[in-house]
Parts: structure tokens; sequence; C-alpha cells
């Protein structure tokens, strides 16, 4: 394979792996093999969506008893998390609009996981995939990247992914014949993938029933597409977008929206209630979770549970879903697994 498929440039002075190798200058990295210009999908793009919704039991014991908590697993996903369902709407558009075909290169800024979704689906389908991340992203996310040969370019972890967006848009304006900027913040296909796949598993799943629905608000792609497809069905439904509680933050996937850049895929006059979770509160529900439901789930998910039992506590009736976005073999290096 030609060197420039494992040279992984550096956009910043940020600490990026100990292995990395010395940058390049060519930033149009070409694929092994050409990108077809027709919308078909591989089979891997058969095994996204339709994730399971399951009841949780043990954690739930101080609920009113006709009140439930289920979370949809979107861990289960073939790329590891809920970003497989844009990443693949995004492509099989620019796909079918030729914005992405051969000579051209994905290019996105991610926090992780919607990087995986892309990096599968361009081993998948035979498109290139150039990502910008902040450098100090999990060593699990950043081999599962290269595993799947994504070109990466780390950006200063001070800025977050702020950073890394700011970084691809640069590469994006100065190289636009090397380039499809996906812009996940901003792409429509982002929304529209959950108006049209999680929004309608959720309400068959639940028989309609469903009377809460809780999802972090990273880059607002899942609470706006499917809180319109459950507000369409029962405009009484109440939507529940969760932040990190600060700037500063360990939730890997949420926004801190006071600080950032509004995604252009958020749309606010949807959502009822904001809950503001810590980072502690966050890790220490994805530890319940594994210890009492054994379910091994993220940081961001642990987010989303301590949000959705704050509001089920407060109700004497209904049914709350909270969306958990990934598991979490992503994040077994982080010691608080062991507290």
């Amino acid at each position: 394979m030609h060197k420039a498929h494992h040279t992984e440039p550096r956009a910043t002075v940020g600490t990026p792996p100990e292995d990395e190798t010395p940058p390049v200058a060519e930033w149009c990295w070409h694929a092994p093999r050409s990108a077809t210009s027709e919308p078909v999908s591989p089979a891997v793009a058969s095994l996204i969506g339709n994730t399971p919704l399951i009841p949780l039991q043990r954690v739930t014991d101080s609920l009113a008893p006709e009140v439930a908590l289920y979370v949809k697993l979107e861990g289960l996903n073939p790329g590891g998390s809920v970003k497989d369902r844009p990443a693949l709407f995004i492509v099989r558009q620019a796909l079918g609009n030729e914005k992405l075909g051969p000579g051209k290169t994905l290019l996105d800024a991610t926090s992780g996981n919607t990087g995986i979704a892309y990096a599968m689906l361009g081993a998948a389908f035979g498109f290139p995939v150039q990502l910008t991340l902040p450098a100090d992203s999990s060593p699990e996310r950043v081999q599962i990247l290269r595993a799947y040969g994504a070109q990466l370019v780390f950006t200063d972890p001070a800025d977050r992914t702020e950073g890394a967006r700011r970084v691809a848009e640069e590469l994006a304006r100065a190289h636009p014949a090397c380039f499809f900027h996906a812009d996940q913040y901003a792409n429509p296909a982002n929304s529209l993938a959950h108006t049209v796949t999680t929004g309608p598993e959720i309400w068959a799943q639940t028989a309609g029933r469903v009377t809460h629905f809780v999802a972090g608000l990273g880059t607002g792609g899942t609470m706006t597409g499917v809180g319109a497809y459950l507000r369409a069905r029962n405009r009484d439904v109440h939507l529940v977008g969760v932040q990190p509680d600060q700037r500063r933050h360990g939730i890997s996937g949420l926004k801190y929206l006071k600080a950032a850049n509004p995604p252009g895929n958020y749309d606010p006059t949807l959502v009822d209630m904001i809950q503001m979770v810590s980072t502690e509160e966050a890790r220490a529900a994805a530890r319940q979770l594994a210890r009492d439901e054994g379910l091994f789930v993220g940081i961001s998910s642990g987010a989303a549970v301590a949000a959705a039992l704050r509001v089920a506590r407060a109700l004497t009736q209904g049914l709350v879903v909270a969306l958990l976005p990934d598991g979490g073999f992503k994040y077994t290096g982080d010691p608080f697994w062991a507290e």
C-alpha cells in the first residue's frame, strides 16, 4: 500500500499518539480502489439500524409503578454507535449526487464515533476517508480508525471538537478538488437519518406509548430527527436534551452548547427540557448499568440514563425512552470503571 495511506498529517502542536509517523505535505490522498458512483450499499449497511429497545429493571426500583424506563442500544450497530445511521445517509446521498466518487476523499471532523462509521463505510464502499480529531482521543478509537484504514489529522486537544471542525473546514476550502466535506454538524442528511429510521423504530417498539424521549446533544441530529418524527405522531411527547454541565468535561460526543458553535442540525425549538449532567454522574451511571443491568455502555450513554432517571422519578406514569449512543468498549482504558 502507498506510504501516504499510513501517514497521519499533524494539523497542530497538540499531543498525538506516540507512534504517529512524520507529517506529509500531500493532502490529496488517493484511494487504493475507485469508489462507485452508484448508491448501492454493501452488505454491512444492511446491519445498520433496527437496534433493540429494552426496559431497565434494577436501576429503576425507585420509580412509580406506572413509570417505565427503556433504553435503545445503539452500540449494537455494526460500527458500534448511533453514528452509523447518519454516516450511511450522508454517504448514500453523496454517492447519489456524485459529490463523493473517484478521486474524492470523504473529509470530516469527529470526536470518534462518526469517524468510525465513515471509516467502516469507506472500507466497504471503496472510498478513502480523512478525519480531523482531537489528539487526546481515546487510544481505542484511534486504533479502530486505523484498522479501517482512515487517514487521521490530529488537532489541539485544548480546542476539542470545535478545533477539529475548524481544521476540517480549512482543509476543505484549501483543497476543494480533493475532498467531499461531509460536515456532519450541518448536513441535513444527519437528522433525516433519524426521522426515517430511529424515530419510527422507537414509535413501533413502544406501540406509540412513548411519553418522553431523552438523548444527548452533540451534532443535534438525533434529537432533531427523532423529535420531529415523534412530535408528528404525538404532539404531547416530551423531548429532553442532555448536555455536560460545564465546558471542560469528559463526556465524549456531547457538547456544552453555550461554549460551542450551534450545530446546524440542532433545532432548539423542539426541546422541552435540558438536563445538565456532570462527568462524574455520567461515569457513575455507566458503571451502574454495567454492574446492575449487565449493559456495558459508553459515558454519553451513562449521561442519558442519569438524565432519564431524573425525568422518570418526577412522573407518576409514563414511558421514558433514553437513547444510548454507544457501548463501553471504546472506553476500556479509562480507570473510572474500577472505582
